[in-house]
């Protein structure tokens, strides 16, 4: 029988306080550190799953719902939603809590691709995914349809980039908040 590893195995949480330094401009906490902690969460799940080193292929859907304040404490539950030979899509859930008054809002959601390396660096199989829940069984079939999708998209914005006439196609940004040079379109 091949190795198979339930999604309870893997699943993975990771709470950091939200501290001055990690706040943009607007006083909020920058975007880039949430996607650094989701690729950390993302990387932590996937490679326990895995039993091996893993890389980020791709994110997929990373929402922000809500702004996270500073002194918030933000908790990121990731669990695989799906594996194929060697790579492993993980869904993380973002929610942050205000320690003052309890309140606590879903902020995140994101879908990040991860493969599986041997030592000499090459894709490396993974083990089959046990789902033991109905919620598991919902998200793989949902991560099944988001890979679906996106080949279709791909395939059809590979398509129209083909067919795309920079004369023919002009009309596009009528209406559009763009300024053309008129000496760039002859």
């Amino acid at each position: 029988m091949e190795k198979s590893k339930p999604v309870s195995y893997s699943r993975t949480t990771i709470t950091e306080l939200m501290i001055p330094s990690y706040a943009n401009f607007g006083g909020k906490i920058h975007g880039g550190i949430l996607l650094s902690l989701m690729d950390k969460v993302a990387y932590a799940c996937a490679s326990k799953h895995a039993g091996a080193y893993v890389v980020t292929v791709s994110v997929d859907g990373v929402n922000f719902l809500q702004p996270i304040e500073v002194g918030e404490l933000v908790s990121l539950m990731a669990s695989v939603n799906y594996v194929g030979r060697s790579s492993l899509v993980v869904g993380i859930r973002v929610i942050s809590e205000n320690v003052i008054t309890g309140e606590q809002k879903h902020t995140n959601n994101s879908y990040f691709t991860m493969v599986a390396k041997d030592e000499e660096g090459k894709p490396k199989e993974v083990p089959f995914l046990t789902l033991e829940t109905e919620d598991d069984v919902r998200r793989c079939l949902e991560a099944i349809k988001r890979k679906q999708l996106r080949e279709k998209f791909k395939d059809d914005f590979d398509n129209e980039k083909s067919c795309l006439h920079l004369d023919e196609d002009l009309h596009l940004l009528d209406g559009q908040r763009i300024k053309l040079k008129k000496k760039l379109i002859q």
